[in-house]
């Protein structure tokens, strides 16, 4: 069955819950489509010494090393995903992403990684590499330098035995099943 509108407003209350219908079965694969995505971060731009996906395993398997919660872990195995489809604003590709399915706080993290990460950029000017201090005052500005600090500038390297992506699935299908946050922020606002 398709509707039969061919503009929005014309789309009757019984096509539009059917349509509701279609984007909740299709919503129940995001979990495979991002793990998806993380497979073809293995294949991403080269010059470093392990892969794009690697390299989010290794800093998702130091997060749950270190005890970090779920929702952080896999925060942490994501936070690059969108390297491939935005690799200007991956950052904020990814804090899109997650912004439904984990804590604010997490949202945050992700979404600034990318300006936190160029402070470790030795070709930067000053400037550059200082981008992050216009956020020195937002409340979770310490919680993203320490992300940065232990696990994505950290995680590059071939000689760590992280675990496998098929390792992390579980923990990735239970934060993805349930956009917790939105439906939070939505009633709130």
């Amino acid at each position: 069955m398709t509707v039969r509108f061919t503009r929005m407003k014309d789309g009757s209350r019984e096509e539009y819950d059917y349509l509701d219908r279609q984007e909740r079965i299709f919503n129940e694969g995001l979990p495979d489509r991002i793990i998806g995505a993380l497979r073809e971060l293995a294949v991403s731009f080269g010059g470093h010494r392990v892969t794009r996906l690697e390299h989010s395993l290794q800093a998702a398997t130091r997060a749950l090393r270190d005890g970090r919660d779920e929702e952080y872990v896999v925060m942490t195995l994501v936070h690059d995903v969108g390297d491939n489809l935005a690799p200007y604003t991956h950052s904020e590709l990814v804090g899109a992403l997650l912004r439904p399915f984990v804590r604010p706080q997490l949202t945050w993290i992700a979404r600034h990684h990318g300006v936190f990460q160029q402070c470790y950029y030795a070709n930067l000017p000053a400037a550059a590499r200082n981008a992050r201090d216009r956020f020195r005052d937002a409340p979770w500005f310490d919680d993203c330098a320490e992300f940065c600090e232990l696990y994505d500038q950290e995680s590059f390297d071939p000689r760590y035995e992280a675990l496998t992506l098929e390792a992390f699935e579980p923990a990735l299908r239970r934060v993805f099943a349930e956009p917790r946050y939105l439906q939070k922020e939505a009633m709130a606002g």
